[in-house]
């Protein structure tokens, strides 16, 4: 029984860290130490699990087959911890992409989805980034709705100025 409340400690352990909570802390909660929260959660899991099944299949009735379990337990926790620590680094430390900004609206290709007029906004849908975008649009003549237009300018985030290609 102590092996599994072992275990599952390292999987509140984990799932609190892993959420992001910032509830658990070694030290100062902006020190980034060699052994991080993760790594000791997936080694306290695999150790408490790892223990109860060791001890099922030992059945220890002396201290030291209990000792061989909790060997085997932590033999199979040593790695387990290791891996949860190079998982959750790559995952911190992962590179993203910039976020786009409205520079990178200007020469975007889309289509009109609510008609420009004359002196009015419409609106269109364009790429940005590989993600469709919906955006106010203004034209120096009217676009029928379905139009094909490209982006000129950016007037701010949300509404630019286009023309028919």
């Amino acid at each position: 029984m102590t092996f599994l409340l072992i275990g599952g400690a390292g999987v509140v352990l984990l799932a609190l860290s892993l959420l992001g909570t910032e509830l658990v802390h070694l030290g100062q909660p902006s020190f980034d130490g060699p052994i991080g929260i993760e790594a000791i959660a997936g080694f306290l899991g695999v150790l408490g699990f790892g223990g109860a099944v060791a001890c099922e299949l030992l059945e220890p009735r002396t201290p030291g087959m209990f000792a061989a379990a909790v060997g085997l337990g932590a033999l199979a926790a040593l790695p387990a911890g290791w891996i949860a620590s190079r998982l959750s680094r790559a995952a911190r430390n992962m590179a993203t992409d910039a976020t786009p900004t409205r520079n990178d609206l200007v020469g975007t290709m889309g289509v009109v989805v609510t008609p420009i007029a004359d002196g009015r906004y419409g609106e269109v849908r364009v790429r940005v980034a590989g993600q469709p975008v919906k955006l106010n649009a203004k034209a120096d003549a009217p676009i029928a709705s379905g139009a094909r237009i490209f982006v000129v300018e950016a007037l701010s985030e949300t509404s630019v100025r286009v023309e028919t290609y």
